[in-house]
């Protein structure tokens, strides 16, 4: 929904044969992949050995200029990464790709989900003497992997034997001074895709397909959950030693993370959302005169419940798509108003009718109780809400910022009482069932954890958002560290 869940990340990695602008080549992959993290990005490339670093918090256009871009030597290798943080402060040493220099040689690396032993895994090599950051899960793994790498024969051994310690989600894209690597948790939560460049001039990987889109390569295959790629001079190396666990794809990919002309497993973002539409109408039909989604991701599923229920579509709102995450509401009458300003009303459509409005999540309920109140302003009859996805119940561990049941709405109230609060005529939400069934032909099985509180993997009793700062202070009062001079 607008203003609501958030993912964490996107990442982007290219092997080019001959030396190219691989810097504004992973310019153009972030800015497709931008809707997948807002607070931050950056882009490493490899010329020769030599890593050159640049990132900061913002959008990619405010990060990278003409100018910024223009001092990036021309590379055989680059990776990128775009940051919403679902674990860690918003800072700059939480800024991503992350870049190591080691005996064996420097190391860079993206990722994207959240690893569920993080805490345990840090704790275990500040003992052994490792100085950390930042406070992000990524630093943690490469840690797992430079430990690892005293005694492999390469960094893609060094990969492979870290898997066996890193457990939840991940999909890596790693740059050593000649590879770059790629990797995807064993149950694949995150997605993670595999491009070639036009004219076979090298190769891409990425969390999306539509960010192969925008540099016209073409979409070779889905890495396989708990494969290993490795690109160099050679080619393409496919390990698969961690392959072979039942897959667990996040759902909510489908239902809101990515872009709608991604593909992902086979299945296609956009008519997955057409088929959530589809089932909500079967499952919460109402009379009604419009239906209208929430830009944007409630759009397509708006469009599939039209199509099922014969009710004409309508477009309900405008939204305000020059508010940057440099927006602010000093005062209450602005933060009032701040829906207003970001979302605005087409009255023609809904002035005296009623309406469908139609939305992938109901989160706390505050966003929806405002945007339902604009519709009642401009003059709408009735408000019969539906979503795309079943109610939030539990937490998510692998990398959406739903980390505590306290803040979920829909685990303290029934279907009735959330209608009532958010001030709808009627609430519908999609089943369980139907949710896992939106991805025609995917091939993946689905996490949904959050909807069940039961999870593919064992997850930890307590999982805070800023899991390693809280974990330092407690540590503190508890006598476990102490601090000297």
């Amino acid at each position: 929904m607008f203003n609501s869940i958030h993912e964490e990340c996107g990442v982007f990695g290219v092997y080019t044969n001959d030396s190219e602008n691989v810097a504004s080549m992973t310019y153009f992959a972030l800015y497709a992949l931008q809707h997948r993290g807002q607070e931050s990005c950056g882009i490493v490339v490899n010329e020769r050995g030599v890593f050159k670093t640049h990132k900061g918090l913002g959008l990619v256009n405010e990060v990278f200029t003409e100018r910024i871009l223009s001092e990036f030597e021309e590379g055989r290798i680059a990776i990128g990464h775009v940051r919403y943080s679902t674990t860690g402060n918003v800072n700059t040493s939480n800024c991503q790709p992350m870049t190591v220099r080691h005996i064996k040689g420097a190391l860079a690396i993206a990722h994207n989900g959240n690893l569920i032993n993080a805490l345990d895994l840090r704790r275990e090599f500040e003992m052994n003497g490792a100085i950390f950051h930042s406070t992000s899960d990524t630093e943690v793994i490469s840690y797992a992997i430079t430990r690892e790498r005293l005694e492999s024969h390469s960094i893609q051994e060094a990969l492979e034997k870290a898997m066996y310690k890193i457990k939840g989600a991940y999909s890596l894209v790693l740059m050593s001074p000649k590879k770059l690597i790629a990797a995807r948790d064993p149950h694949g939560f995150r997605p993670l895709c595999l491009g070639e460049l036009p004219d076979n001039t090298g190769y891409v990987v990425a969390s999306e397909s539509c960010a192969l889109d925008s540099i016209g390569a073409r979409f070779v295959r889905d890495i396989e959950p708990g494969e290993i790629i490795v690109i160099d001079e050679n080619g393409v190396e496919s390990i698969k030693t961690h392959c072979g666990q039942q897959s667990s794809m996040c759902v909510f990919e489908f239902v809101y993370f990515a872009r709608p002309d991604s593909v992902i497993e086979g299945a296609s973002v956009h008519n997955a959302r057409l088929r959530a539409g589809h089932f909500l109408a079967k499952e919460h039909p109402v009379d009604a005169d419009v239906v209208i989604g929430c830009p944007d991701s409630g759009l397509d599923a708006a469009l599939g419940y039209s199509q099922a229920s014969g009710i004409p579509y309508g477009v309900g709102f405008i939204k305000n798509r020059y508010i940057g995450r440099t927006f602010i509401q000093p005062t209450q009458i602005m933060r009032d108003n701040a829906v207003k300003i970001k979302l605005n009303v087409i009255k023609e459509t809904v002035a005296g009718k009623r309406v469908v409005l139609v939305d992938d999540s109901i989160v706390r309920g505050t966003t929806s109780a405002k945007v339902v109140k604009l519709l009642r302003a401009a003059g709408a009859k009735e408000i019969h809400m539906r979503i795309s996805a079943p109610p939030f119940i539990s937490e998510c561990y692998f990398g959406t910022d739903i980390d505590s049941k306290d803040k979920l709405i829909a685990n303290k109230h029934t279907v009735e009482e959330i209608a009532q609060i958010i001030g709808v005529d009627s609430l519908g939400f999609l089943s369980t069932d139907g949710v896992i069934s939106i991805a025609e032909n995917a091939n993946c099985k689905f996490c949904r954890g959050c909807f069940t509180g039961e999870y593919p993997v064992e997850v930890p009793k307590e999982f805070p958002k800023d899991k390693f700062e809280m974990k330092f202070d407690e540590d503190v009062e508890s006598g476990q560290l102490t601090l000297e001079d």
